[in-house]
């Protein structure tokens, strides 16, 4: 059977996105170019609560591309194998639209 990780809180669950490091035709593309932090977001939390109990929602939702921090996030690895992170609300910088 397999297992949904629901983020507590103000968690997001991210899958970071890989780029290529050579393009189709095997050219190889530097580093620099190869190392946006981006990723997806699988999942996200119900919201955190303020000190009067009231709701405050997540920033975010599923499917949203989203610029990562350089560090942070907890690492988790789920039964597909995949990598994933969990990133507080407020850690993630922002939303990538094309």
């Amino acid at each position: 059977m397999a297992k949904r990780l629901i983020p507590s809180l103000n968690r997001v669950l991210v899958e970071k996105i890989v780029p290529p490091s050579k393009t189709t035709a095997g050219i190889l593309l530097p580093e620099k170019i190869s190392k946006l932090n981006s990723g997806k977001v699988v999942a996200v939390g119900p919201g955190a609560r303020d000190r009067n109990g009231n709701l405050i929602p997540v920033a975010f939702k599923e499917g949203d591309n989203v610029l990562l921090p350089e560090y942070g996030g907890t690492q988790v690895k789920l039964h597909d194998d995949k990598e994933y992170h969990l990133f507080r609300d407020e850690d993630i910088l922002g939303t990538l639209h094309d």
